[in-house]
């Protein structure tokens, strides 16, 4: 029998603990006996979540006899995670034992140091805290999870059901995954990655080019070039170019796509207007070229976006 351990600890996010712990056993549903045992384990008796304490049977010797860790994610993700947490995490990867994260549960591995030199997802509103707290780790920001091997990582809450089944169908194939997956009405597996449901404003700027960056927004259906956006501003093209990122961070093409693609992203949610009238309404400057960008951007087709967060899909 595969023993899971699911670590619970502090301000543990509701969500990300339930998906854990009922994707492994949906899964030894529809495996019978060479499924799952799934256990909860803690530095101590009681966990406390928001709005409701959890009771735990296991402290974390069990870690020491899990052959698949999973760490879900917390409230408060860069508060200091327990040393004896960090120990046992530690030991049970040194005794061979697949070590995996949801959400913001990759802070912990990463406190642990097991992600050193591996690339790693977590929630998209935390990948860049995660970054900058831990250089060492690539941590991929767009992604539903990253497969490592030995340790696993998950994106956001959902994303995390979609991590499990991909385990599932490591350890037992195909058919028990799908079984899981029906189990849990839920897709197998999803296009796209994280991307798809970040929400971009383009970066704006108190300096002086402001007033620029405003009329850009406003009228993205325009064409626009270095050389039309530096005589507006009474630049040259190479001052402009380099005041513009100095104070935005980013080139004035790639800010305008990406501006372009968020805006695109409004009216495909919230229009009905075909997807070749967004493409020009957006202000590209061929259908062809609006798709491909959209979906390097956003992970998905713009039709696949639209199917999914258009307004009227729930009227």
């Amino acid at each position: 029998m595969h023993k899971v351990a699911v670590l619970a600890l502090n301000d543990i996010v509701a969500l990300d603990f339930g998906i854990a712990y009922e994707i492994f056993g949906f899964a030894r549903l529809s495996s019978g006996a060479k499924g799952y045992e799934v256990q909860v384990c803690a530095l101590t008796p009681t966990i406390h979540a928001r709005g409701f304490d959890i009771g735990v049977r296991h402290g974390l010797d069990a870690l020491e006899y899990a052959h698949t860790i999973v760490v879900p994610g917390s409230e408060d993700p860069v508060r200091p995670v327990p040393e004896p947490v960090l120990a046992a995490l530690r030991r049970a990867w040194d005794g061979g034992a697949r070590i995996t994260s949801i959400c913001t549960g990759a802070f912990v591995l990463a406190a642990s140091g097991l992600l050193d030199g591996k690339h790693a997802a977590t929630h998209w509103r935390f990948a860049e805290k995660l970054a900058q707290l831990y250089p060492k780790i690539t941590v991929e920001p767009n992604v539903l999870f990253v497969d490592e091997g030995r340790v696993v990582t998950s994106a956001g809450a959902s994303a995390g059901l979609d991590m499990c089944l991909h385990l599932v169908r490591r350890d037992h194939g195909q058919a028990v995954a799908a079984q899981t997956a029906r189990l849990a009405v839920a897709p197998l597996s999803r296009g796209g990655g994280q991307a798809q449901f970040i929400h971009h404003d383009p970066p704006g700027s108190p300096s002086s080019l402001a007033p620029l960056i405003a009329w850009m927004g406003n009228n993205l259906h325009l064409p626009q070039t270095v050389d039309s956006l530096a005589a507006r501003a009474s630049m040259s093209p190479r001052t402009f170019a380099r005041r513009f990122h100095e104070q935005t961070g980013t080139t004035a093409l790639q800010w305008l796509v990406a501006a372009r693609v968020q805006r695109a992203r409004e009216l495909l949610e919230e229009s009905e207007v075909s997807i070749d009238q967004i493409a020009f309404l957006a202000g590209f400057n061929s259908p062809v070229t609006f798709r491909a960008r959209f979906r390097r951007m956003v992970g998905l087709t713009p039709t696949e976006y639209r199917r999914r967060f258009s307004m009227n899909t729930f009227e």
